[in-house]
């Protein structure tokens, strides 16, 4: 999701990589869970995240959908899926009574990321904190790859950076056709491409992603 703001608004000023230590760690949250409240659409998933929590949870993608824990909505542009909030706090799904999450080792990249955020430049990204997020003050200095959490962090890395840059191209068509059912083919092809069509759980996810972006950016040429 794309904010029209300055790094200096909400940052340190700094950018950061892998190997170096910022101040994320919040000791397990404890005792807090209000990044998980009043999130609203913006914990927006990747296929990843949508590859995680249906193997996770042992459901299918259309099944995520249908049980009200992911919800598909217009994001600039483009058509992605959310983790749905619920409730008079608007938390999310997968929060349990006790304030914990249930999902917590197949989290999104965006949980699992939070309270840094990506710097996207030159067909890459760096991370950044922000600073108004998080309300815990007295967080820890962590490495960044530990604070991630992500087995295969590099090809992670490459598969976040080829995604969002290809949504970027999508958007470009997108924003420029006007042909009404274009724009509609493109974004079913997106959701059904990309999200809706599983995964084949004993193949390299990468592997598989890599086919369909192929196959994406192929028919973004023609288009």
């Amino acid at each position: 999701m794309r904010r029209e703001v300055s790094l200096e608004e909400i940052s340190d000023g700094r950018l950061y990589e892998l190997n170096d230590m910022v101040k994320a760690d919040c000791q397990d949250c404890a005792g807090c869970h209000d990044c998980c409240e009043g999130m609203g659409d913006s914990v927006v998933l990747d296929p990843m995240d949508v590859y995680r929590l249906s193997q996770g949870l042992g459901k299918s993608p259309t099944e995520l959908v249908s049980a009200g824990w992911i919800q598909f909505d217009a994001m600039d542009g483009n058509i992605l899926p959310h983790l749905c909030m619920t409730g008079k706090n608007e938390s999310c799904v997968f929060l349990n009574d006790q304030g914990r999450c249930r999902i917590h080792s197949v989290r999104p990249g965006f949980c699992r990321l939070f309270p840094l955020g990506r710097y996207y430049e030159n067909g890459s990204f760096k991370y950044f904190l922000q600073i108004h997020e998080c309300k815990k003050t007295n967080r820890s200095k962590i490495k960044v790859k530990k604070w991630i959490d992500t087995p295969e962090l590099r090809k992670y890395e490459k598969f976040v950076a080829d995604w969002h840059y290809f949504l970027l191209d999508v958007q470009e068509v997108l924003y420029g056709a006007t042909d009404a059912q274009l724009i509609k083919n493109l974004n079913l092809y997106v959701v059904n491409r990309f999200y809706l069509k599983p995964y084949e759980k004993n193949q390299d996810f990468y592997e598989q992603f890599e086919e369909r972006l192929k196959e994406g950016r192929q028919l973004l040429s023609l288009a």
